[in-house]
């Protein structure tokens, strides 16, 4: 059984904590795509945790974590990240994370660059909001072929160093003539690689051929993404996306089994709209500046891998309806419900209003979703704490009415409902 797990919207949906929930039942977890540029936070009795290259399935102690083709790894972040968990007691060995080899490295150059591009885009307004860890520029090297991936480090011989040599004289040309810095050397990146390479060495392997195996062998495997459908490179809200595919559709080819087909794709998605980030972000025009300072103090919603102050507003059913239909939903987890409990009134963004003066359901791009306006309706709110209800049945009829309105909105069902960040604070319904 293939399943993913997806993000409907703009990213930060709570995928982290539902994988967390759902990988109990599950052999292996893979993500494939991304980078360290966002976050999956997930809370277990054993604390807090903020992962962001691991897969979520690493708290599961029979799980195996499965790194994908697809991402972009940073092996200096990938360190820190090995070490936060070890301290917190996660056992994290070669048996239970594999990396694949066909993984592209984000060097530390691609890191430098990322920032220097930001710094220029910045003094006229243009920047995109990167998170500044490089993603976009491993990404473009990879297209380019004139990076290295995860399997050279397996391989540290002659060929592996003329092919960094090669790299590194291309990447001067824009270091040293665009950005005026210094160039960067060789002998200091080839010295980096051997270090990631005595370390992630027994890591890295051929992951297509184990997934292969474990599908064959009938066990159950997840697909993990990263951010949602809305930072899709090809489907998002470019250019104010993520550089990879994070559509369920890519999650095999990403994971490393291309020929392969998804049994289930179940979509996540939040109470409210949250997004991190610059772009066109519609829903925040239906509150005013108050309004939305309390929903983001309620949500907590501050970047997990940034820190940065995320942008709010209600539910998009528009946005949602949008991303749902592009992640292929036959089912959907919906997060953070608990965190509208304090609304009298809870908003919701039901169309959009276009510039001629017409309304649409349909998330549109380009000139036009930048100057479109939120058409709200608003429900009653269920003003109660929810946080110890765990049947549906049992929900305030207004919190049910809300969970049923935005499943006849985005077209799809609701099965999981989140009512708090604990691992059992959620309602499954049948």
């Amino acid at each position: 059984m293939l399943t993913s797990i997806t993000g409907i919207n703009w990213g930060d949906e709570g995928k982290g904590r539902m994988v967390d929930l759902l990988s109990q039942d599950y052999d292996i977890v893979a993500r494939y795509q991304g980078g360290d540029n966002a976050g999956h936070t997930v809370k277990t009795e054993r604390g807090k945790f903020v992962l962001n290259l691991i897969p979520s399935g690493i708290l599961r102690p029979d799980v195996v974590c499965v790194m994908g083709g697809g991402m972009v790894i940073d092996p200096e972040h990938l360190e820190k990240e090995i070490a936060s968990l070890t301290e917190k007691g996660v056992e994290i060995s070669p048996k239970n994370l594999k990396i694949s080899d066909r993984a592209t490295i984000t060097m530390p150059f691609h890191v430098a660059q990322d920032g220097l591009e930001e710094e220029r885009l910045s003094k006229t307004g243009a920047q995109f909001g990167s998170t500044k860890r490089g993603i976009a520029y491993s990404y473009g090297d990879k297209y380019m072929k004139k990076t290295l991936r995860m399997g050279d480090l397996v391989h540290m011989d002659a060929s592996v160093r003329k092919r960094l040599e090669t790299i590194v004289e291309s990447k001067n040309l824009t270091m040293e003539k665009i950005y005026g810095q210094k160039p960067v050397s060789v002998d200091e990146m080839w010295a980096w690689c051997e270090k990631y390479s005595k370390m992630f060495a027994p890591y890295i392997c051929d992951v297509g051929d184990y997934l292969d195996k474990a599908d064959r062998e009938g066990k159950k495997i997840m697909f993990e993404a990263q951010l949602g459908a809305l930072r899709d490179i090809d489907f998002g809200i470019y250019p104010y996306t993520s550089s990879s595919n994070t559509v369920s559709a890519y999650a095999p080819i990403g994971a490393g089994i291309p020929g392969h087909k998804l049994s289930l794709s179940i979509g996540i998605m939040k109470a409210y709209s949250s997004c991190v980030g610059e772009g066109p972000f519609t829903t925040e025009l239906a509150m005013t500046e108050a309004e939305k300072d309390v929903l983001r103090e309620h949500g907590h919603e501050y970047g997990a891998a940034t820190g940065r102050p995320r942008r709010v507003g209600p539910f998009d059913a528009v946005a949602s309806r949008y991303g749902v239909q592009c992640q292929g939903c036959d089912e959907l987890a919906l997060t953070l419900l608990d965190v509208l409990d304090y609304m009298e009134e809870v908003p919701i963004v039901t169309a959009y209003k276009l510039t001629d003066g017409s309304t649409t359901t349909r998330f549109p791009m380009g000139k036009t979703l930048d100057d479109a306006q939120p058409v709200v309706e608003t429900v009653p709110g269920w003003h109660c704490d929810i946080t110890g209800v765990r049947k549906f049945e049992d929900l305030p009829k207004a919190a049910q009415n809300y969970v049923t309105r935005l499943e006849e909105l985005v077209g799809c069902k609701i099965k999981y409902i989140s009512v708090g960040p604990e691992r059992d604070a959620c309602i499954v319904r049948k």
